[in-house]
């Protein structure tokens, strides 16, 4: 088994930014989220409607016919 090796800070820090670089910078929570406002009656479309939903389910069996 090998010993670990202790080093001081300065050569444990250049050690680590020789093998792995800088890393990217931060970017801010407000940079990565964008308020958009709805257009038109967006949220009426897209209410759940039990009645309805038979429209959109897709079975390759009802398709064929079979």
């Amino acid at each position: 088994m090998s010993k670990p090796v202790a080093m001081d800070t300065d050569t444990a820090t250049a050690a680590r930014h020789a093998r792995y670089g800088k890393l990217p910078a931060r970017i801010r929570f407000e940079d990565m989220t964008e308020e958009v406002e709805a257009e038109g009656n967006v949220g009426v479309n897209a209410a759940y409607d039990p009645e309805r939903s038979w429209n959109f389910y897709s079975c390759l069996a009802l398709d064929l016919g079979l």
